[in-house]
C-alpha cells in the first residue's frame, strides 16, 4: 500500500491507495509542521487518527509533503514516521510546495502556489521544484494566506481601523477585547492556525461591507508584489494553486491575477486527489 500525506498548518490529509486496485483509505490529522510540534506529538496524533482498516505494516511506501518541512527537517520526519510505519520500505519527504506542483501540474511544468492557512509558491520543471520566493512565514510574511487575512482583521480592529459597523459585527464574531486578543496571538500556540480561522469570516462578508473586499484585494496584491512579481518572466506563467483560501476566494484572487498580467490556471481546493493520480502513475 501507498501512503500519501499532505500536510498544512491546520491539517494533515492521507490517502492509503493500492496500486493493484482501487481501494482507497483517507483520514484527516493534525498539521504536522516540525517548527511547533514534537515527533512524540506526531506519533500519539497519528495512532489515534488512523482508521482501524488501515494496518500499518501494510504500508511499503510513504511520501510526506509538509508545510515548514525543509530539507533540514527530512531526517526528523523520516524517523517520526518509521516509528508508526516499521514496514516501510520506502520513506520520501518533501516540502507542501512539490505537492501543490504535482497535484496542480502532474509531470508539466510551470508556477504552482499554495494559498491556505499559509502560503507559498514556487517554479515546476515537470519533475521537482526549482525556484522558490520565500514566504518568509506567518510572522515575517504569508501574504495573501488564512493566516494573513485573519491577522489584517485583527489588527484593523484593534487599531478601529474600519467602518463603525463593520467593527461592531467583527467584533461579535471575534469575541475577545483587545488584550485578549493580543495574548492569544503573542502567548498561545498556532497563532496562524488561530488568525487563519477567520478568512471564512471575511469571504462570507464580503458583500457586507466593501472594507472586506478591500482587505482581501490588498492581501493578493501583496502577494504579488512581494512574491510572484519576483520571479523571472512570472507573467509567461499561467496562475496554479491549490488552498482553501485560493478555492473560496477564486473571483477576487482572479482579479488580482489578471491585473498582474498572469492567466488563471488550475485552482485546487486540496491537493491530494492530484497526488493520487500522481503517485500511482509514477
Amino acid at each position: 500500500m501507498i501512503l500519501i500525506a499532505d500536510s498544512g498548518a491546520s491539517k494533515t490529509d492521507w490517502a492509503c491507495v493500492s496500486r493493484n486496485s482501487n481501494k482507497q483509505i483517507r483520514f484527516q490529522s493534525l498539521g504536522y509542521n516540525p517548527n511547533y510540534i514534537t515527533g512524540s506529538q506526531i506519533i500519539s496524533d497519528i495512532l489515534q487518527n488512523i482508521p482501524s482498516e488501515l494496518k500499518v505494516e501494510s504500508v511499503k511506501e510513504i511520501y510526506f509533503y509538509g508545510a515548514g518541512v525543509t530539507e533540514l527537517q527530512y531526517p526528523f520526519m523520516e524517523e517520526t514516521l518509521r516509528t508508526v510505519f516499521t514496514k516501510a520500505e520506502t520513506v520520501f519527504i518533501a516540502m507542501d510546495t512539490l505537492a501543490s506542483c504535482r497535484a496542480l501540474l502532474q509531470d508539466k511544468p510551470g508556477f504552482a502556489a499554495i494559498l491556505g492557512t499559509g502560503a507559498n509558491s514556487c517554479l515546476y520543471d515537470g519533475k521537482n521544484e526549482g525556484l522558490n520566493v520565500d514566504s518568509c512565514g506567518f510572522i515575517l510574511g504569508d501574504e495573501g494566506s488564512g493566516g494573513n487575512l485573519g491577522k489584517r482583521l485583527i489588527t484593523d480592529y484593534i487599531r478601529r481601523n474600519m467602518p463603525a459597523k463593520v467593527y461592531d459585527l467583527v467584533g461579535e464574531e471575534l469575541g475577545m477585547n483587545n488584550d485578549e486578543l493580543i495574548d492569544q496571538i503573542y502567548t498561545k500556540p498556532y497563532p496562524n492556525r488561530f488568525c487563519a480561522q477567520y478568512a471564512k469570516f471575511i469571504n462570507e462578508n464580503l458583500d457586507t461591507d466593501p472594507y472586506f473586499k478591500e482587505l482581501a484585494i490588498d492581501a493578493f496584491r501583496q502577494f504579488f508584489k512581494l512574491i510572484v512579481t519576483h520571479y523571472p518572466d512570472y507573467q509567461t506563467y499561467k496562475f496554479n494553486a491549490v488552498g482553501s483560501v485560493a478555492y473560496y476566494f477564486k473571483p477576487i484572487l482572479e482579479n488580482v491575477v489578471n491585473e498582474f498580467g498572469m492567466e488563471m490556471g488550475n485552482i485546487l481546493k486540496a491537493p491530494m486527489d492530484g497526488l493520487v493520480i500522481y503517485h500511482l502513475n509514477n
